[in-house]
């Protein structure tokens, strides 16, 4: 049976429907998708991201531990701090990707939905004297994104302080009542942030964002955000098939911190070598969107495959997400995508499709 949000009930009232997404039943869509993206585009949209995972680390060498575990430079974080990285295995494979928050006497770990067990079990793994201590909390906090230009202006208004924070950057505020943890988080490529809070707190909050102005979107609107954002997701972009440098996440690596598993594979390729695929942005031509599966063609070789496809409302086109084999990274190289029995020419796009001064 899949996992139910706090927030269920608030949903169905909003005339929600749902389906069943990593494990969870969440809102596919509230009845105009193409409405839903537009407000986060040109205003603010609220989504429920309470699905994602989420994990809580203790203990005096927490932040040293992690980063001998981790890509990114965990120690160098201040509180109030954050940081996007992933954990890799010993060949580079990338086994999570996450973003790690400081606070004053504990690191949260934000995690891919479903994927909190499975990623401590394998940290823990490598635990031997460190005094670091990780506690699963996927129940412990409902999460709620603000997405758009008009989130900070949005949030500045109900909690009555500035929110100029860098991105994962993080704040403790008030809003209707609620204790909320405001985070900082541009993932689909405008402004936007996310709201941690106690469960039992989340409909307060949910209904101050409403009543705010903040339209609600559901998880086919976010699908269609990121995509253009160029923003890969795991489980569907990214999994434990791909190393590191195929990705294409350069920000979540830090070349200079010292080891961390994995290490030798990433900088083998950054200092010595190349990848003979890469994560590649592909815009296509016509109506059709593609399945996730389908194979790149280019003089008739297989060349790649779609891992994520939409349609973009901002570019008025099919979009994807897919690996692409070296030869063909340059953006504007034709190609086709074989979606079935259909050929659907298209063209490798650099990476993200939508940004901040491409919106309307």
């Amino acid at each position: 049976m899949p996992r139910e949000l706090p927030l269920v009930d608030l949903h169905l009232a909003a005339g929600a429907v749902l389906g069943e997404v990593d494990g969870w039943r969440v809102p596919l869509r509230y009845g105009d998708l193409v409405a839903e993206h537009r407000a986060a585009r040109e205003a603010a949209a609220i989504i429920d991201r309470s699905a994602l995972g989420k994990a809580e680390v203790t203990g005096r060498d927490r932040a040293a531990f992690l980063q001998g575990m981790l890509t990114n430079d965990v120690k160098g974080l201040a509180g109030g701090q954050g940081c996007a990285a992933a954990f890799l295995d010993a060949h580079g494979r990338v086994m999570a990707l996450l973003v790690v928050y400081a606070l004053a006497d504990r690191l949260w770990l934000e995690l891919p939905s479903g994927l909190t067990e499975k990623t401590l079990q394998g940290l823990d793994h490598f635990l031997i004297s460190e005094k670091a201590e990780f506690e699963a909390a996927d129940e412990r906090f409902a999460v709620i994104g603000v997405e758009g230009p008009g989130a900070r202006a949005l949030l500045e208004g109900l909690t009555g302080q500035p929110l100029d924070l860098t991105v994962h950057g993080h704040v403790e505020a008030s809003i209707a009542g609620a204790p909320v943890r405001l985070i900082r988080r541009d993932e689909v490529g405008a402004p936007g942030f996310h709201c941690w809070t106690a469960p039992a707190h989340a409909p307060a909050l949910w209904q101050a964002l409403r009543g705010a102005g903040a339209a609600p979107a559901g998880h086919e609107a976010l699908e269609v955000l990121r995509i253009e954002a160029g923003v890969p997701a795991y489980g569907r972009d990214v999994d434990e098939t791909v190393i590191m440098p195929e990705t294409r996440l350069e920000a979540l690596v830090n070349y200079t911190k010292g080891c961390y598993i994995g290490q030798e594979t990433v900088a083998r390729v950054k200092y010595r070598g190349h990848v003979n695929r890469a994560l590649s942005g592909l815009t296509l031509e016509g109506q059709r969107v593609p399945a996730a599966g389908a194979r790149v063609m280019a003089e008739d070789k297989d060349v790649g495959r779609i891992t994520s496809a939409a349609w973009s409302p901002t570019l008025g086109a099919p979009i994807a997400l897919g690996y692409v084999r070296r030869e063909h990274f340059e953006p504007g190289r034709a190609v086709a995508v074989r979606d079935g029995d259909a050929s659907l020419p298209a063209r490798v796009t650099a990476l993200p499709f939508v940004r901040p001064s491409d919106q309307s």
